[in-house]
């Protein structure tokens, strides 16, 4: 039987489902380091998921798996039915490259030597009629139609974060991942730049995983909250629920620890 049909399982169509996924690097001299413990969730189609967590959880390996940057030593991610393996050799399954990754570092995820418009038609030749043109796409992510023109370095941090998610939203994803895609950004601007992104991915009719360390982001833009501690999700719930009532003291001390923009310069406080 080929392995596409012993890969399929009937699941809703478009729904990520990663099932007790672990993930392990080793160390040389320090044994092995378990970056992702048996984490399992779910991101349905059309929903926005917030993934939260300080940094080196896990947050952002877990979403390479989910990519197939990674392997993983134990479990599996499916998509559409599809079982999501590492990236070799082979081309991935066209259905696959509906999974679309939005890289925190604008600087580094762009060609600095490709004009924007050629890498924004690389993305839309991956499922040809199936994306807005170029200027349309530009129109979305609020940058001007003549930036096709320009080179990376042309632009600033968030307009180049801008094109990166045009770019991957040139693909027709059904699944769009933000790989902590608002940190290297001003404060002025990742809010902004965070809801456009779930405009944008709605409005093509994408789901979103959104990663992120920054809980007041999220509650702008999360249906659900998944909150991420040494590789493990200890709280998940609809993000008013999570926010107003956290049932674990790691999540209450990510909420403390939101700075307060009320001129007094109090420090964060941190629960025990």
């Amino acid at each position: 039987m080929p392995s596409e049909l012993v890969d399929k399982v009937l699941v809703p169509d478009d729904e990520l489902v990663v099932d007790n996924v672990t993930v392990t690097y080793k160390q040389a001299g320090r044994g092995v380091l378990t970056a992702v413990d048996d984490v399992s969730l779910t991101v349905g189609g059309g929903e926005v998921v917030g993934l939260v967590g300080e940094s080196g959880c896990g947050k952002s390996t877990l979403a390479k798996v989910i990519c197939g940057l990674v392997p993983a030593a134990a479990g599996q991610v499916r998509f559409s039915g599809m079982r999501v393996g590492p990236l070799g050799l082979h081309r991935r399954r066209t259905e696959l490259l509906r999974i679309q990754l939005v890289f925190q570092n604008p600087y580094a995820s762009l060609n600095p030597r490709r004009r924007i418009g050629q890498q924004i038609e690389d993305a839309r030749a991956i499922h040809p009629g199936q994306a807005p043109s170029v200027a349309e796409l530009f129109e979305q992510v609020e940058l001007p139609a003549d930036a096709a023109s320009g080179y990376p370095y042309q632009f600033s941090g968030g307009q180049r974060q801008r094109i990166a998610i045009a770019r991957a939203v040139a693909t027709g994803p059904q699944l769009l991942i933000g790989d902590e895609p608002i940190a290297s950004l001003d404060a002025s601007l990742q809010a902004k730049v965070a809801t456009l992104m779930r405009r944008v991915a709605l409005e093509a009719g994408a789901s979103l995983l959104f990663i992120s360390h920054d809980l007041s982001v999220v509650r702008l833009i999360a249906d659900r909250v998944l909150v991420m501690n040494a590789g493990r999700v200890v709280e998940q719930g609809p993000t008013a629920q999570v926010w107003d009532d956290p049932q674990q003291a790691y999540t209450r001390r990510l909420l403390n620890a939101i700075p307060l923009a009320d001129g007094l310069g109090r420090l964060p406080v941190l629960e025990a």
